[in-house]
């Protein structure tokens, strides 16, 4: 039997969201500082800006995370490589080399607990099957997930599509019945859901996080004419097409706006940005 005293019962450690095996704990201050870091972790903490850390709880159930994610574990927990043969291995460090995540992911198993590295990132928890056919991740997401969860790579339909949408050749897609574990750039409460019915989306850089597997990818000018495009400064737009939902972040790198979005550069348009612009053209979209 096995009891965890000083983690549910502790006022530091605050529980912020739990499905499935998964809870997500919260540091709510970093208590271990020394004087000369006490005022980082101060304005740190102020800024939301904590450890997290999740709790897998095994009940004869198994689930899958990221390499080197794991902290400790308790019970009768076991663990294994995920990785069947030579073959499996050089297939799934391929896939691996492609989408930015671990070759092979350990799976654990049995009865007890599994603790996960704590990171400053936020945590998602994912319900795979309110997706449908599947859900595509950006680069990096991927945590844990259950064992019943099936992953496949998903391949962009032309080249023009990685380069210029900044998504990517390759991205991880889960499907199946159970949840998943996902490691956001911000916090649940900024992330607008669209859900789509026979309809498009077009968004301005990679702030799409997950999609629907349903849904068509596409990188398109932001105008119809190529002209248009480069005067408008907007170029060329991330395009998704058909029914599912889309999880889009507000900005690209957590509440850091763009240069070529301030005020200053608004209202003008470069001859050197419009021939970049228009050279792009010679990709086939």
């Amino acid at each position: 039997m096995i009891q965890l005293n000083n983690l549910q019962n502790n006022e530091n450690m605050k529980k912020i969201a739990q499905l499935g095996p998964y809870t997500v704990f919260e540091h709510q201050k970093d208590l271990s500082v020394s004087p000369y870091s006490a005022s980082v972790a101060y304005f740190m903490h102020e800024m939301n800006v904590r450890k997290r850390q999740v709790l897998c709880t095994l009940n004869g159930n198994a689930v899958k995370v990221q390499a080197g994610a794991m902290q400790w574990t308790a019970g009768a927990v076991e663990a294994s490589s995920g990785v069947k043969g030579v073959g499996d291995f050089l297939g799934k460090a391929l896939k691996g080399a492609a989408t930015g995540e671990s070759a092979a992911k350990p799976i654990y198993n049995g009865q007890g607990f599994l603790m996960l590295e704590p990171t400053y990132r936020y945590i998602l928890l994912e319900d795979v099957g309110s997706w449908g056919s599947g859900v595509v991740l950006d680069d990096g997401l991927f945590l844990a997930c259950d064992i019943s969860l099936k992953e496949n790579i998903v391949a962009r339909k032309n080249v023009s599509s990685a380069l210029l949408g900044g998504e990517g050749l390759f991205n991880l897609s889960l499907s199946g019945q159970g949840i998943a574990v996902l490691e956001s750039p911000v916090p649940r409460e900024e992330l607008l859901e669209i859900v789509l019915q026979d309809d498009v989306v077009k968004i301005d850089g990679n702030m799409a996080i997950a999609w629907s597997n349903t849904l068509q990818f596409t990188v398109e000018k932001s105008t119809g004419s190529l002209l248009g495009s480069a005067v408008s400064g907007e170029g060329f737009v991330n395009v998704y097409r058909g029914s599912g939902k889309i999880l889009l972040a507000p900005t690209v790198a957590g509440t850091t706006m763009s240069g070529a979005n301030s005020s200053k550069e608004s209202g003008s348009t470069s001859s050197k940005g419009i021939v970049g612009s228009m050279a792009k053209s010679v990709f086939d979209l």
